[in-house]
């Protein structure tokens, strides 16, 4: 009787830890399985301007025509001379190319030459275990950690180094499996998950 209380006892430990472990396999599938992008183009570039997008105007031998201006709420910047200029949902390059156009149109400049630089993106956001979730004001070089950071850092129940990343496409979003080592574009949104016990 003894041996028999024994084997049933083993045996109910066994199961106990193979339950345990069904259950740290099913965090990992928190996880969406595609790894985030680890290289990342300048966040400029392709960057679609929306209104409060600050820009630099640069009209080279101009300086009363260059600045910076805001994307008001009607998607327009509002430029010296030839007033409003439609930037909402352009890139800076074609909104370069629109400010020379209008120079143009309006006989101000024969051949001007105009450069278009954003000052301000889109913010990203950090939500879950972190100390201070919300949106924060994005700065070109930031990853996953510097996110993390600005939100005050992990909160005690974080499961730590591993994120799931949400990122703005075409068509939606899209969310990754992030390290605290994955770049941050505009708008991206970092998931900081609880740990389980």
């Amino acid at each position: 009787m003894n041996l028999f209380s024994r084997r049933i006892g083993a045996s109910l430990l066994t199961l106990l830890l193979l339950s345990g472990c069904g259950s740290i396999s099913s965090t990992v599938g928190d996880f969406p399985s595609e790894p985030a992008p680890t290289k990342i183009a300048n966040p400029a570039d392709g960057y679609r301007l929306e209104p409060g997008n600050r820009v630099r105007v640069i009209v080279f031998n101009e300086a009363n025509l260059s600045g910076d201006f805001t994307v008001d709420p009607a998607g327009n910047i509002a430029m010296p001379l030839v007033g409003n200029i439609a930037a909402s949902g352009v890139t800076a390059k074609v909104l370069s190319t629109r400010i020379e156009d209008a120079l143009k149109r309006d006989n101000y400049m024969q051949v001007p030459n105009v450069a278009v630089e954003v000052q301000t993106f889109r913010p990203y956001y950090v939500l879950g275990e972190v100390r201070q979730p919300g949106e924060f004001p994005y700065t070109t070089g930031m990853t996953v950690l510097s996110a993390v950071a600005r939100a005050g850092g992990y909160d005690y129940r974080a499961r730590q180094g591993e994120v799931v990343l949400v990122r703005p496409v075409d068509d939606g979003q899209k969310e990754y499996r992030a390290t605290e080592r994955t770049p941050l574009l505009p708008g991206d949104i970092v998931k900081v998950l609880e740990r389980r016990f």
